[in-house]
């Protein structure tokens, strides 16, 4: 994510979740209930525990008159416990109905927390359904530190993004990186909008004024990626090298900033190329991006093959280019390698910095060890050395620094095991942790293993010291 701020939200949304699979057995021993949080250190009720999700099918109709957000979602699931009861993060809204494999069940909340109690318990390894009927509208999760996330209202539609925790805004879920699932969505909106989400188009059909777009994301995908935008776009579609392009540009933005935005998007298939180059194919089938002329939000983010950008990445063409790197660099670092807990998002920001200097490089514009060096030069004062990057704080997960000595810290890596062990790792750990999740802990293992050196004294020092380290050039 390249970050900056954001706000507003207003939407109204009914939805059935579904969690799937046999009837459980009535006269089998009880079960306890399924953990309210993932165990991640810095959002402890982030995500929960008992089941592990394995597809989320939504289908929703957004209203732009009245900002309703009305719709289904299915999600199936198996319990990795016996299961009394089993949780779901939902921040607000109204709770209509709850069924566990189609039989109604009790449900109670306590803030985020959504605990569903079915009619038995349900046995390990069952795979069960759940269906969740809501509506209401939901709020938008202000966080004074990182920013605002949500559904950010347009003059024509909604814009659906945030991270770190932005799903149980406006769908139930078991909301944190650790649990990934594949998603299929339906968004039906007024037949004069568009409207993008995530993955591969699966066709679209109208019918009384009202137009259903499908998207198929099969690849898993961690639940703050899923994203919608809403609203009128020019929208390009195209396959290229495989992979299935969508493009969708807001005409109403400014020409030149328009033009950017067109021409930074038009390089996309060679920067995959670049970049798999380095990193290894691209993991996903679809590609594209989004950019609208009205939100009120302040960061591009790495939204799943479709990654959703501000007017104001593109001020210049550079600038544009380099953004749109940094987010399909995320493709791999972020969306297919995920973080375990939040305190490894440096695996994310660090990586993608550190392909925006390699395409600086390619570019003409400065060399990798010319950004490094840039930024070495700062003195040792400064904030860039007062941070453990490997465990920043919640507060601190977007703070520049994260991003910088995080790519510092890999250019580090690179002049002490050389070019070829190097970019190993790299491709090692996009290929390696494909589809799943990582932690620092794991890469530094990797990198070990790869470079045969002990590099324990390095990642100390640039990862966990919160002191300027000796320049390693």
């Amino acid at each position: 994510m390249v970050r900056k701020l954001a706000l507003a939200l207003a939407l109204v949304a009914s939805t059935s979740v579904v969690l799937a699979g046999t009837p459980a057995n009535a006269w089998s021993p009880p079960g306890t209930p399924g953990a309210t949080g993932a165990g991640d250190p810095y959002y402890p009720l982030d995500g929960n525990g008992g089941y592990d999700v394995k597809h989320y099918d939504l289908a929703l109709k957004y209203a732009p008159a009245t900002d309703v957000l009305a719709g289904a979602v299915t999600i199936r699931a198996t319990a990795t416990q016996r299961l009394s009861a089993f949780n779901l993060d939902l921040d607000g809204l109204t709770i209509r109905s709850i069924t566990v494999d189609g039989r109604s069940a009790k449900w109670s909340r306590a803030g985020t927390e959504l605990t569903v109690t079915p009619r038995a318990s349900l046995s390990k390894g069952h795979t069960f359904d759940t269906r969740i009927v809501y509506d209401g509208v939901p709020k938008v999760i202000h966080d004074p530190y990182l920013g605002d996330g949500g559904a950010f209202t347009t003059d024509d539609g909604v814009i659906i993004l945030g991270e770190p925790d932005v799903a149980q805004a406006w769908y139930p879920s078991n909301d944190h990186p650790s649990d990934k699932a594949s998603f299929s969505i339906a968004l039906t909106v007024p037949k004069d909008l568009q409207a993008i989400s995530n993955g591969v188009p699966d066709g679209r059909r109208t019918s009384k004024g009202w137009t259903t777009w499908r998207w198929e994301q099969r690849e898993p995908m961690a639940t703050y990626l899923a994203m919608a935008a809403i609203g009128k776009f020019d929208v390009k579609s195209y396959e290229k090298n495989g992979i299935r392009f969508v493009d969708a540009i807001d005409p109403a933005l400014p020409p030149e900033t328009y033009a950017r935005v067109a021409k930074s998007f038009a390089r996309e298939p060679e920067m995959l190329r670049f970049l798999s180059g380095y990193f290894g194919p691209y993991p996903f089938r679809a590609s594209g991006g989004i950019v609208d002329a009205d939100g009120e939000w302040d960061y591009a983010l790495e939204n799943q093959s479709r990654p959703i950008y501000t007017p104001q990445d593109f001020a210049n063409q550079e600038d544009g280019d380099s953004v749109v790197v940094h987010e399909l660099t995320h493709q791999w670092y972020g969306d297919s390698v995920a973080v375990q807990n939040w305190r490894d998002i440096w695996l994310n920001e660090g990586f993608a910095t550190y392909a925006e200097w390699l395409w600086s490089e390619h570019e003409g514009l400065g060399t990798v060890q010319q950004n490094f060096d840039r930024l070495y030069a700062t003195p040792a004062t400064a904030s860039l050395w007062k941070a453990k990057v490997a465990d920043p704080g919640a507060p601190n997960l977007f703070i520049s620094a994260v991003y910088n000595r995080g790519a510092m810290t890999l250019q580090a890596l690179r002049l002490n095991v050389g070019d070829k062990k190097f970019f190993s790792i790299l491709r090692t750990w996009a290929q390696s942790q494909r589809n799943g999740n990582g932690s620092t802990e794991e890469f530094t293992a990797l990198a070990e293993r790869i470079s045969g050196k002990d590099l324990s004294a390095l990642f100390t020092t640039w990862l966990y010291t919160p002191s300027k380290p000796a320049n390693p050039a």
